[in-house]
């Protein structure tokens, strides 16, 4: 593995997107091979993060979740086709069909998120949201009385992603064990692969000195110090680990370090990790010219239970799932049939770290990381940016990356343009975009000459002069 090719792209990937601190382990078979801090997980006091650094993990804890809903199937607690209404208070019957268990684990309830903990989350920080009276998961059955009318599909016909769902299968592994949920999973998962450095509550960081500062990145960079929800965020997205033990949980799932045998069967480890119904992003060969002329969207993600399963990464099966709570994201991933995985974390929400586990798998496979779709996008938006004008300066503009698409402003004072470009063909010496004017489909291109980038808008003819 290229590790300096890999902390180049992550240093850069940091300082682009004002992440305070970021944390990764890699692993190979049954070994951790790579690790590293990088930043600073305190600000204040400029104190470095390590890979023992404590992140909060994010929706990376709903596989944990699904994990004990299958053990508790396995010790015949119930069936995953079982009506969540024996179990809880929950009698929403989207399209007039039973929502069970099997429908949380793989969010296909028929309800579109309600949107809870994006509200708890963004007023606990005093960015937006709104003020719910919630304090425990029961709280939120109550909150989702009346969602009826929300209804999108019937039950396992449409993936939406669904909070409430985990939030939900937490409280049935406690109604049904009479342990609570969080020391379930401790005596149960965590304490079987030696995790101890993983947790829940609040309490049990004063064994730790070695701790991540939540924190809320604003659009202009700066670091605010957060906080985590504890009780109010708990299975759908509450634990708090560091990478070594995620490194641990990843080789456990890849099948490399079995821990105790007892924690879950062969057979239902596969279950988890197996597509059951497919997520709403499609691929775009279209964007390529070197795709295949007959190549078609298709899904590119499939939800098994409390995981995403990828089904062309480099030819392999890639498996994971991300997590964030805005002031820490996480992500782990790992191809199966090459035995590599990678867990990465991070104290705010910054450059994805999606992409980050992507490139170093890349990299431990020995593939080249710049043919990974997000990165042929990623690199061309880039590659186009700066500062443009027309024939002897008459009119000036400037083009900005912003997520997947460009923006093209056109500097006049009285009424300024800002303009949204949409990828067309990304690679090749002339990319290409388009906007809509009028209602109308606009092309718009870039060409790469010997004179520099020029950018044709309109009846405008453009030169890049600056980055």
């Amino acid at each position: 593995m290229d590790i300096n090719r890999l902390e180049s792209y992550i240093f850069k990937s940091m300082a682009a997107t004002h992440l305070p601190a970021l944390s990764i382990a890699v692993v190979k078979e049954n070994e951790v091979v790579y690790t590293q801090g990088f930043g600073q997980r305190d600000l204040k006091d400029g104190l470095p993060a390590t890979e023992d650094t404590l992140y909060g993990i994010g929706s990376v804890t709903k596989s944990f979740t699904a994990i004990a809903i299958m053990q508790l199937v396995e010790r015949d607690f119930f069936k995953l086709d079982d009506p969540v209404s024996n179990f809880l208070p929950f009698y929403i019957k989207p399209k007039g069909e039973t929502v069970t268990v099997r429908h949380l684990l793989n969010h296909s309830v028929g309800l579109p998120a309600l949107a809870y903990s994006e509200a708890l989350i963004r007023h606990a920080h005093n960015i937006g949201g709104t003020f719910l009276p919630i304090a425990d998961p029961e709280d939120i059955l109550t909150f989702m009385k009346g969602s009826d009318d929300w209804v999108e599909s019937a039950p396992g016909e449409k993936w939406h992603y669904f909070n409430e769902g985990y939030a939900m299968l937490g409280l049935i592994v406690q109604q049904l064990t009479g342990i609570p949920f969080n020391e379930y999973i401790r005596q149960e998962i965590l304490a079987p692969l030696s995790m101890a450095s993983s947790f829940f509550e609040k309490s049990n960081f004063k064994d730790h000195d070695d701790i991540a500062v939540p924190y809320v990145i604003t659009n202009k960079g700066s670091a605010k110090p957060g906080r985590y929800l504890y009780r109010m965020i708990r299975s759908e997205g509450g634990m708090i680990s560091n990478v070594i033990d995620l490194s641990r949980y990843v080789r456990f799932l890849m099948g490399t370090l079995r821990g105790d045998s007892t924690i879950l069967s062969e057979a239902s480890l596969a279950e988890i990790m197996s597509p059951t119904i497919a997520e709403p992003y499609l691929t775009t060969p279209e964007l390529f010219d070197d795709s295949p002329e007959d190549a078609v969207a298709q899904p590119s993600t499939h939800y098994g239970y409390g995981m995403e399963i990828e089904e062309d990464f480099y030819g392999h099966r890639l498996i994971g799932h991300g997590g964030s709570v805005m002031v820490s994201t996480a992500n782990i991933a790992f191809v199966p049939d090459r035995s590599v995985g990678v867990a990465v974390l991070a104290n705010g929400t910054g450059y994805p770290l999606k992409h980050i586990a992507k490139f170093a798998l890349a990299l431990v496979m020995e593939e080249e990381p710049t043919q990974l779709p997000y990165l042929r996008v990623e690199d061309s938006l880039k590659g186009v940016t700066g500062r443009y004008e027309t024939y002897k300066g008459t009119v000036q503009a400037e083009v900005r990356k912003h997520a997947d698409f460009l923006k093209l402003l056109i500097d006049d004072k009285a009424q300024p343009e800002e303009i949204i470009l949409v990828p067309d063909k990304v690679n090749g010496m002339s990319p290409k975009f388009y906007t809509l004017s009028g209602g109308r489909r606009l092309d718009v291109e870039f060409r790469h000459t010997d004179d520099g980038i020029e950018l044709m808008y309109q009846r405008y003819k453009f030169k890049r002069v600056g980055i």
